[in-house]
């Protein structure tokens, strides 16, 4: 599997990804919302664009569609009940559903909302273990609820889906937030030192050649997944004073997502 991270530039520091084959010249392109982009990636690579996979239905990730396919001729794949905000969609895709690119490329998809209800992450397996996760999971961040999604759905998405991943699992996400990310986790967690060295790391970053973040290092740096720091906890409860002494992992979630929207 050969991926290629395009960064669009644009003001929602959106990223696109095309997956290829590397026996065949087949790809699949995620959420190609800057098309010109993405046809000429696969130009220069030599690649043929057959397939493309919106993880979620806003307009930043489903607005280059109808170019590429114009382009390519390409089949359109979703979230199964993204039909409706989706136009043209060729296929649905439920949980567990195998979308192969080529010979050698097998992706299985993830039923994942949060973000919004009708969302799809795609995950790797093997030598290139790699997540795409559209805007349910961020490098260092979590996706916002505002637009169709719900916290507790995003919970559950993160506590009975990700976090249970391989710690190698390559973190691929739709945008580039991970600055504001790091961030408002040393904002929650002022003595995290990993997450401290990460954001000097990548001050100076070239976003045409980003960091590509693993799962375990997501579980050091990223808030959302420490639910159980008892640094997150004590400077949580300065914001709400009714925290039970103990809370579960979903309180504390549910109000890191309410704190980071207004953050």
């Amino acid at each position: 599997m050969i991926v290629e991270q395009i960064w669009t530039g644009n003001a929602y520091r959106n990223f696109n990804y095309l997956i290829a084959c590397g026996e065949t010249g087949e790809a699949l392109a995620i959420d190609p919302l800057d098309s010109e982009k993405c046809l000429a990636m696969a130009k220069r690579r030599g690649w043929n664009i057959t397939q493309v996979l919106n993880t979620h239905e806003h307009h930043d990730h489903i607005g280059g569609n109808d170019a590429v396919i114009a382009a390519t001729g390409a089949k359109l794949l979703a979230h199964k009940n993204a039909k409706s905000r989706i136009p043209g969609m060729d296929k649905g895709l439920d949980a567990g559903d195998v979308v192969r690119v080529g010979r050698s490329v097998e992706l299985e998809a993830l039923d994942t909302p949060g973000h919004t209800m009708s969302h799809v992450c795609l995950l790797s397996r093997g030598d290139h273990a790699g997540l795409f996760c559209g805007d349910t999971l961020f490098n260092a961040g979590a996706g916002n609820c505002h637009n169709g999604g719900h916290p507790n759905e995003l919970y559950q998405t993160f506590a009975t889906q990700l976090a249970r991943l391989p710690d190698e699992t390559r973190i691929y996400p739709g945008h580039d937030y991970i600055a504001n990310n790091l961030e408002f986790t040393l904002d929650r967690e002022p003595d995290n030192k990993r997450a401290a060295e990460l954001l000097d790391q990548i001050a100076d970053q070239n976003t045409d050649d980003a960091l590509v973040s693993t799962l375990a290092m997501e579980k050091e740096v990223n808030t959302f997944f420490r639910l159980h720091s008892p640094s997150v906890i004590a400077a949580l409860r300065e914001s709400f004073p009714d925290l039970p002494e103990n809370p579960d992992p979903k309180t504390v979630f549910i109000k890191l997502r309410e704190l980071r929207n207004s953050w």
